[in-house]
């Protein structure tokens, strides 16, 4: 993980707030570019220059000073996004987020545009609350906050939380797209394997590879009564794929970068949260006081 889930979630919700809307962007020295670039990848010590990318610069509402995006990525897949803030001559810089302070302060996001229904779900319909996570069945993070999230909705929350699940798998996973569908799969049977099969996959990560997927798979569905060859034949259907694609697709609509991202009323906590987090997030929607808080 490149960050904190807390951190990650503070540079994550609004990089892009400190440039006026409408503006057009400036023009930067190319060598200075080049200079700043390498300077960060020495600083942070980065192994790859290509891991960092510099967006277009823009004027920010304080004179004589720029902003641009920055993106640092790993190896995995996951990437951290904050703002870049320098003066025209590029020797100095402040890497942070600007924050309007007159803007709705959880950087809420408009879930409308995401398919939410005949996804797999836990909890209540009706509950109050609606957690919409993105996650890979190959993520360790995602394995951490797996039950954890299962004692929000079945203890801790019991009948004012639901989780929607978003596959998100990412590119440096070489067997999550086919646990995604095979997960999927699964629930289109019976929608409570789906969740079996989330338990058994985050449990034994370290045990399952490409070549042995299938396997662990079979062994799956004959433990679920699950019918084993309409399950293949829905893993092998490009339905399923379009399926898996369109939540990764949803997920890129509102800037999911990494693997857990949760939205709780459409409020971004990123990475793996600590209960604290969570909790905090989930009372504030409730009006009530934490479960932890009222039990001293």
């Amino acid at each position: 993980m490149l960050l904190s889930g807390a951190g990650r979630s503070a540079l994550a919700q609004n990089a892009s707030g400190a440039f006026p809307v409408g503006t057009a962007a400036v023009a930067t020295d190319p060598a200075r570019d080049a200079a700043l670039k390498s300077y960060l990848q020495k600083h942070f010590k980065i192994p790859n220059a290509a891991q960092i990318e510099l967006g277009p610069a823009f004027k920010t509402r304080f004179d004589g000073l720029l902003a641009r995006q920055l993106v640092v990525s790993n190896e995995q897949g996951q990437r951290i996004t904050t703002t870049l803030f320098f003066d025209k001559s590029e020797n100095g810089a402040i890497i942070g987020q600007f924050i309007d302070v007159g803007t709705e302060p959880w950087g809420r996001v408009n879930m409308g545009a995401v398919s939410l229904d005949d996804r797999a779900t836990l909890g209540p319909t009706d509950a109050p609350v609606t957690i919409v996570e993105f996650a890979d069945f190959e993520c360790p993070f995602c394995a951490h906050a797996f039950s954890m999230l299962e004692t929000l909705v079945n203890t801790t929350y019991k009948g004012k939380v639901k989780v929607i699940y978003k596959n998100y798998p990412l590119d440096a996973h070489v067997w999550a797209v086919k646990a995604a569908e095979a997960a999927e799969c699964a629930r289109l049977q019976n929608p409570a394997a789906f969740w079996d099969f989330a338990r058994y996959f985050y449990a034994n990560q370290g045990l399952i590879n490409p070549q042995n997927l299938q396997q662990h798979v079979d062994k799956l569905a004959k433990a679920q009564k699950l019918d084993q060859p309409s399950l293949k034949a829905c893993m092998d259907s490009p339905q399923t794929e379009a399926r898996v694609k369109q939540d990764q697709i949803d997920g890129n609509s509102i800037q999911v970068t990494s693997t857990p991202t949760f939205f709780v009323n459409g409020i971004p906590v990123v990475g793996l949260p600590d209960g604290k987090i969570l909790e905090f997030v989930i009372n504030s929607e409730l009006g009530e006081k934490s479960p932890s808080a009222a039990a001293h």
